[in-house]
């Protein structure tokens, strides 16, 4: 049978009742199947034998042989607490076990008797002590030289009590759990079987069968994940003549003083064909200032042309405006009706611009959330394009879509996400990437600069000033809020107007009304300002030209896709850019490394490699796209390249038996059935 598959209640297993039951339930354990699938999330290693002399100064844990030597008492909170001494027969050094309300081991442990123990200890001056340690008469007693499953608990639930109800499953001579994984992959990646690749990872003989175990189930989740996504992947027959752009996005390109980079145009014909073929689902990625906003109003453009309306959603109504009058700069003019809505467009304006939506009377919307409340209606929505896409559930563009029929989505994300994760990810959705830059465009010069040393960084900003060039200053917070150590937007306003007299500039913030941003970011771009002073709210959707300088204080404290996004502001033009890095104090190793990728690195792409190594996949795509990732055993951070190897598997697997109805996909089939992925229409 399958692991899962176990389908009697826990509490036909001895020793667990009703309470512990309710406990289990808490973790998701109701049936013997979701217990034997319920994996360990650390292990305890204790196949070595460790004395006190083996522990570095400040601790550790032993598995070693003690003799008692005395037993004494002390007063703890009102209470009397037991400590025994105890000698460690390898080393020669004397142990304190403290037994906190174990008064009991003063008679089941007497003076001259030696025991095994394993114990995690600490130092306090120059004495050695334990509170939480097992003494035993045996090796096996203790469990030294086993490596013993450490489980998530709940409620009452000991290890004790979970080691107790998996050894019941495994020893249990009718259970054998059938193989998940083809016999020709197992042989081809020097996998285990599964029964016992479960057995190995709830008691591993050693820790090479541990690895092998572990390497086998993450494998098996991955496999069978890729297979649903593949599955589930409508499979369109792709023309070898894509369609051809039509008369507003011709219009478009002719009026543009520079030519689309060949991914632009590559990611164009995909797009085409998806919006011709049917309902798209893709994802748009690139780097920062590779031109995916221009692709968007392409593929508008394309729907528009026949007549389809287009819904642009942004997070942040201040991106949003941006949006809006890039779009209006350039399409207007080919006779594009663009609207903006936002929450705060109310009262008759809301009203009129709502009516024209109904009615036709708009061929663009571009917006924030308010695009998908329920007094909005599309009288013909064709396509909805999501920008900075992570910060976005699955609800919320589910709700702008059914606003329409058959409505194609394009979702662009601003942060690269690795290849293999986002076909992972996304793995029902098509992907479209973009590597290259405009020609022309220089890398930027990044420097990491201790705040002792920010004087020449400052001289070098002077220079840029005088040569026209713009910058920004970026600081973690609007004011002083009690933290003397962390630089500030207003302090810092204040210094840098004496730092460049008579260097026009302006503070911007998040407690900037929305209309006053605008009112900076328009003069800014007129240059009727050199520098803004900010918060990171300049971090996405501002394209000046002239801006060659991007100083962030306290680097250190902004995560890689941050810093990578704040330096895309600069460099966006042929002019040579530059961005300081300024830190303070010591560096911790984590800080250290985002800091060095950003210096040696402009390459998104890599960054975003980093960025998921440090951070994890659930912080780095959001928990509302890492929460569709349920999995036991395998890593979207460790297990990169077996998730590739793995998708590679399952493109096979489709490819050669599409309804996996061979013999030996008999159980793969047999799977997916249970977890409700049928076989889809052709």
């Amino acid at each position: 049978m399958l692991a899962r598959q176990l389908a009697f209640p826990i509490t036909k297993l001895k020793g667990i009742g009703k309470v512990s039951a309710a406990d289990f339930a808490a973790l998701g354990v109701e049936t013997g199947g979701d217990l034997i699938t319920l994996y360990p999330r650390d292990y305890d290693d204790r196949t070595v034998m460790t004395s006190l002399a083996d522990l570095p100064p400040e601790g550790g844990t032993i598995n070693t042989i003690v003799s008692i030597t005395d037993h004494g008492h002390y007063m703890a909170k009102g209470k009397r607490v037991l400590k025994i001494g105890a000698k460690d027969l390898r080393s020669g050094r004397t142990l304190y076990l403290h037994c906190f309300g174990r008064a009991f081991m003063e008679n089941a442990y007497p003076v001259g008797t030696s025991w095994y123990i394993n114990a995690s200890v600490t130092r306090l001056g120059s004495a050695w002590s334990a509170s939480a340690f097992t003494l035993g008469s045996s090796e096996e007693a203790v469990g030294i030289g086993r490596i013993l499953p450490i489980y998530p608990l709940s409620g009452n639930l000991s290890q004790k009590t979970v080691r107790k109800a998996v050894e019941a499953i495994l020893s249990n001579k009718y259970i054998h759990f059938d193989d998940e994984v083809p016999d020709d992959l197992v042989a081809k990646h020097g996998l285990m079987h599964t029964d016992e690749a479960i057995r190995q990872l709830h008691q591993p003989s050693d820790r090479a069968s541990l690895d092998r175990a572990r390497l086998t189930l993450a494998y098996t989740e991955l496999l069978h994940l890729e297979l649903r996504l593949e599955r589930q992947r409508e499979k369109r027959a792709k023309s070898t003549h894509p369609p051809k752009a039509g008369k507003l996005e011709q219009a478009l390109q002719a009026s543009l003083p520079f030519s689309l980079t060949e991914d632009q145009l590559r990611v164009l014909d995909e797009i085409r064909e998806d919006l011709d073929a049917g309902s798209m689902d893709r994802l748009l990625q690139g780097d920062v200032g590779s031109g995916k906003t221009l692709v968007a109003w392409m593929a508008a453009l394309h729907c528009i042309e026949r007549g389809f309306q287009v819904a642009f959603m942004a997070p942040t109504e201040l991106l949003a405006r941006q949006h809006a009058e890039g779009a209006a700069a350039l399409l207007e003019k080919l006779g594009v009706r663009v609207a903006f809505l936002t929450g705060d467009v109310k009262g008759k304006e809301r009203g009129y611009l709502l009516d024209a939506l109904h009615q036709g009377g708009i061929d663009l919307a571009i917006g924030t959330h308010a695009l998908f409340s329920k007094d909005v209606a599309f009288k013909r929505l064709g396509l909805v394009i999501i920008d900075e896409q992570h910060r976005f559930g699955v609800e919320q563009r589910e709700a702008l879509r059914s606003k329409g029929k058959d409505v194609s989505l394009l979702m662009m994300s601003a942060t690269p996400i690795p290849r293999t994760l986002a076909m992972t990810v996304f793995g029902s959705m098509d992907i479209s990437t973009i590597y290259s830059k405009p020609m022309g465009r220089k890398s930027i010069i990044t420097h990491i600069v201790d705040e002792k040393n920010r004087e020449r960084m400052y001289a070098s900003i002077g220079v840029e000033f005088s040569r026209g060039h713009q910058a920004y200053f970026v600081y973690p917070r609007i004011d002083d809020e009690g933290e003397g150590d962390l630089k500030d937007v207003t302090t810092m306003f204040s210094f840098l107007k004496e730092k460049y007299p008579g260097i026009p500039s302006a503070l911007i913030h998040s407690r900037l009304p929305e209309d006053e941003k605008m009112r900076i970011l328009d003069d800014f771009r007129d240059k009727k300002l050199m520098y803004l002073v900010s918060t990171s709210v300049v971090e996405v959707g501002i394209d000046i030209k002239d801006a060659t300088c991007m100083v962030i204080e306290h680097a250190e404290r902004f995560g890689l896709a941050a810093l990578h996004q704040l330096r895309g502001r600069v460099g966006r033009s042929e002019l040579q850019s530059w961005c300081f890095l300024v830190y303070y104090g010591t560096l911790t190793e984590e800080a250290k490394a985002r800091l060095i990728v950003m210096r040696e690195s402009n390459d998104g792409f890599r960054i975003a490699e980093t960025d998921l190594r440090l951070r994890g996949p659930g912080d780095f795509i959001g928990n509302r796209q890492s929460g569709f990732l349920r999995l036991k055993v395998a890593s979207l951070v460790d297990d990169v390249e077996l998730m590739a190897q793995a998708k590679e598997d399952a493109e096979a697997i489709i490819q050669e038996d599409r309804g996996l109805l061979q013999s030996r996909h008999a159980t793969l089939r047999r799977i997916l059935s249970a977890d409700g992925t049928q076989e889809p229409s052709d």
